[in-house]
């Protein structure tokens, strides 16, 4: 009888988790189907492609060695790099970005692993120029929305938006950019 429950609590854990995976590709604008988009950066990152499927697969403890790695040199880490998205593993503490970017042809997806920052996001930018195809940043946007985002929280960007992060203790982030026309 034991075993029975701990098997079923077990079951329930890997359903929640397949739901949230769902979800944020989802978000993302990822066809789950599509094995092509998680086989373009595999080399050197721990992911282990499934032969049949072509499926790229990050395991918690893979994922878990590099945010312990990054937690000593806060940094990003780019894990998927494909035409039509990125995945970023990002550890930062104490940073403030300076300005507001926003992109022409890609959204963000940020989802909260561990810690808190803030974001600023939408309004009309001003001053704004750009750094180069499709993408541009400005000083200041009139009428942003503060967002302070925690563990568990996750923030869908569309692409145009202006948005900036400031992060005063420490945050660790998975950014999905799915990018098109």
């Amino acid at each position: 009888m034991e075993n029975s429950a701990i098997e079923n609590a077990s079951l329930d854990r890997g359903r929640r988790n397949i739901l949230r995976t769902a979800s944020v590709a989802a978000a993302a604008g990822l066809a789950l189907g599509d094995s092509r988009l998680f086989a373009a950066h595999v080399e050197g990152q721990g992911a282990q492609i499934a032969a049949s499927a072509g499926v790229l697969l990050f395991t918690a403890e893979t994922l878990d060695g590099d945010i312990k790695s990054m937690q000593a040199a806060p940094a990003n880490n780019m894990i998927v790099t494909d035409k039509n998205f990125t995945v970023m593993l990002t550890v930062e503490t104490a940073k403030s970005a300076k300005e507001f970017e926003y992109h022409e042809s890609r959204d963000h997806v940020l989802y909260i692993l561990d810690g808190t920052t803030v974001c600023e996001v939408g309004g009309t930018p001003k001053g704004a120029h750009s750094t180069g195809p499709g993408e541009w940043i400005a000083p200041e946007s009139e009428g942003a929305v503060t967002y302070k985002l925690k563990k568990g929280d996750m923030l869908v960007i569309p692409r145009g938006t202006p948005h900036k992060r400031l992060t005063e203790g420490s945050v660790t982030l998975i950014l999905i950019s799915p990018m098109g026309a």
